[in-house]
């Protein structure tokens, strides 16, 4: 039997323009505009609230610290919450791939840095919580990606084997996540950094979600 774990922004879903809505709605509440864009801005958007405060901050043109990041973050989190799935869209093919590897026996699952009870909601609201047998978040244990026993819980929850499972994602984030767990890793090129993320080389790329099942295949054989 064979694990398939996903990471979910970046990689099964383009959530960035409804993250940097909700960072820009913590700049807009004290009257200093919209400072990142959800184009320009989207590979930002895949590292993290944090990260994206942190740009916006830098292009105030005043001064700031890790206080002013830590005191928007919950009202960031807030934002994002309320409207959570304005822009947010699967890519093409995504559950295709997953409906292929269930039919087939293969468990599925998602490991990912957004906060459990968000990723539950987005899910839910984009129709595909139950293709999952697992998911682990942020929060959901006392370590976060790249810390391996994150990925390795949502494999065992999953009902599957480390040794016999592989990570889908889209960062150096995933990438070290897998290399720590000792486990292969395939990044897509279908997020914002694009065929540039064969930087990190990574055990394969996927620029199709039509291809995963036959990677899959290849890269952990029965």
């Amino acid at each position: 039997m064979r694990t398939v774990i996903f990471d979910l922004d970046g990689t099964l879903a383009d959530t960035s323009a409804d993250l940097i809505a909700a960072a820009n709605a913590c700049f807009q509440a004290r009257g200093e505009g919209t400072p990142l864009d959800p184009e320009v801005d989207a590979g930002t958007a895949f590292a993290g609230g944090r990260a994206m405060l942190r740009l916006g901050l830098s292009r105030l043109g005043r001064e700031w610290s890790e206080a002013d990041v830590d005191a928007d973050f919950p009202l960031l989190l807030k934002a994002y919450a309320e409207d959570i799935d304005r822009h947010t869209r699967l890519y093409p093919g995504a559950v295709e791939a997953v409906e292929a590897l269930r039919q087939r026996g293969d468990r599925v699952g998602i490991c990912t840095n957004k906060p459990e009870a968000l990723a539950e909601t987005l899910l839910a609201r984009l129709g595909v919580r139950g293709l999952f047998q697992s998911l682990i978040g942020a929060d959901t244990l006392a370590s976060r990606k790249p810390d391996p026993e994150p990925y390795r819980q949502s494999v065992l929850r999953a009902g599957g084997d480390v040794s016999r499972s592989l990570l889908v994602g889209d960062t150096v984030t995933d990438r070290n996540t897998a290399r720590a767990a000792g486990v292969p890793v395939v990044l897509v090129t279908f997020g914002p950094e694009g065929p540039g993320i064969a930087r990190l080389e990574p055990d394969a790329l996927l620029g199709d979600y039509a291809d995963l099942p036959e990677m899959v295949e290849r890269i952990l054989p029965m």
